[in-house]
């Protein structure tokens, strides 16, 4: 039996519409039964420790379009971040997994991370572990 090929996203931004992308391929990939990796590094970190990890917000050259982004999601009723990862999880192998130098780096409460995340690791082992995957993407 062949391997899974392997699906890693490197989620480093943090506003809704990066962590939408990532959140819509994780779970798609996750569905067409690709073993998905998403790391979380520096402001997705924060924003997953701060619990608002669903909190609809954009970059400045798109903040005016913000208010009628955020009416549309909710009247297509649109999952939340949060809800998409856990969809991924129930469907498929779907692992999100933080960079240790990111919490000390970002200065947030490791703990509040490491409850909402499968696994804290060191860069070398986040490296050792997605060297081998068939898609590497950096959002």
């Amino acid at each position: 039996m062949a391997p899974t090929a392997q699906f890693v996203i490197f989620a480093h931004n943090a506003t809704y519409d990066k962590l939408h992308q990532t959140a819509t391929l994780g779970l798609t990939a996750a569905a067409m039964g690709k073993d998905v990796i998403v790391v979380l590094l520096f402001w997705t970190i924060k924003k997953l420790a701060e619990g608002r990890l669903d909190e609809v917000d954009f970059p400045p050259e798109y903040a005016a379009a913000s208010d009628i982004v955020a009416r549309l999601l909710k009247e297509k009723k649109v999952p939340t971040i949060s809800e998409m990862f856990q969809d991924a999880k129930r469907i498929g192998k779907f692992r999100l997994i933080a960079c240790s130098a990111g919490l000390e780096y970002m200065g947030v409460d490791s703990q509040a991370v490491e409850r909402q995340v499968d696994q804290v690791l060191g860069l070398p082992a986040i490296l050792r572990l997605t060297e081998g995957a068939e898609t590497k993407l950096f959002i």
